[in-house]
């Protein structure tokens, strides 16, 4: 059995490279090698070290000098004409690839935690529609954990998550504050309080909380690490509006963010509970992968969601 690779093999070392042989169809089309060199943007000296070093690689010559000017040797006429058909291939290349950007473009893949999802995007997403109407878009949603895994795996374009600082392998950007509230049922005891409740004592009390990888809770956690181990959750539930109707229904308490349950509380549904001595203030980020900021719809997404944010303060 012959060893052998399947598939085409490598180009040889002989070749030169696209824009060198873009310059020397240039030079026969021109008849110089300093007006070729003016077409393409660079130096006479440059253009002339290419033509030397295509003449090196093919063992050739490929042009005669001259004080009128640069005509092609037989050998460089020959070249031109084998490397017009890869220009022109090259060319036919470039715009399949604009032609995949532009269609890149014309979808966007968000993720984001259920806060941000159901209290903020919406907004965000109109005024998008607003500047990219053709632009299609896709939502996943999910906790902040599970945003960031979603970025990290290539199934989403742009993120948006709650908590503490960004995961490896991400870059992110502030889009906003937050604040968590302690709240509770309107004839819970701790609505009879007189002095806020104190960081030791909420870190004791089992609450009714989102699952692991919640922004919230992780942000919780981040804000009561100096009262020690917090107590088990009294309920483990996977949306913000399941755990209100918990607090509401019964005599349990829970963390939540302010924007999810401001119209509760105005509503007389769920009442507010002071914590003194614990920041429960966050930061809202967008995360993409590392690399450049986004551009296209994502970039553009995530500029509007940061005018909303200052506009908000």
């Amino acid at each position: 059995m012959s060893d052998h690779a399947d598939g085409p093999a490598p180009l040889s070392p002989r070749v030169p490279d696209l824009p060198s042989l873009e310059l020397l169809v240039s030079v026969a089309r021109l008849g110089s090698i300093g007006r070729a060199a003016a077409a393409h943007g660079i130096s006479q000296p440059s253009a002339s070290h290419r033509v030397r070093t295509m003449e090196r690689l093919a063992g050739v010559a490929l042009v005669t000098r001259s004080p009128r000017g640069s005509r092609l040797t037989p050998a460089g006429t020959l070249l031109v004409e084998w490397a017009g058909a890869v220009v022109d291939a090259a060319r036919v290349l470039d715009a399949g690839i604009d032609a995949l950007r532009e269609r890149r473009d014309e979808r966007l893949r968000i993720a984001a935690s259920l806060t941000i999802a159901e209290y903020l995007l919406p907004g965000w997403l109109v005024a998008l529609r607003r500047d990219r109407p053709g632009t299609a878009v896709s939502l996943r949603v999910e906790n902040s954990t599970q945003v960031e895994r979603a970025i990290l795996d290539g199934d989403a374009d742009l993120g948006f998550v709650e908590g503490p600082g960004p995961v490896r392998g991400l870059r992110s950007a502030g889009v906003g504050g937050d604040e968590l509230v302690l709240v509770v049922a309107p004839g819970h005891r701790w609505t009879r309080r007189r002095t806020p409740l104190a960081p030791a004592e909420l870190a004791a009390t089992p609450l009714i909380c989102r699952e692991e990888g919640s922004g919230t809770r992780a942000a919780l956690a981040d804000a009561l690490r100096d009262q020690g181990d917090p107590a088990p959750p009294l309920l483990e539930l996977a949306s913000t509006t399941a755990v209100k109707a918990a607090v509401a229904a019964g005599d349990g308490a829970a963390v939540l963010s302010s924007l999810a349950v401001a119209e509760d509380v105005t509503a007389g549904r769920l009442a507010r509970v002071p914590v003194d001595g614990a920041d429960l203030r966050r930061s809202l980020r967008a995360v993409w992968r590392s690399g450049p900021r986004p551009t296209g719809p994502a970039g553009d997404l995530l500029t509007l969601a940061a005018r909303a944010a200052a506009a908000r303060r």
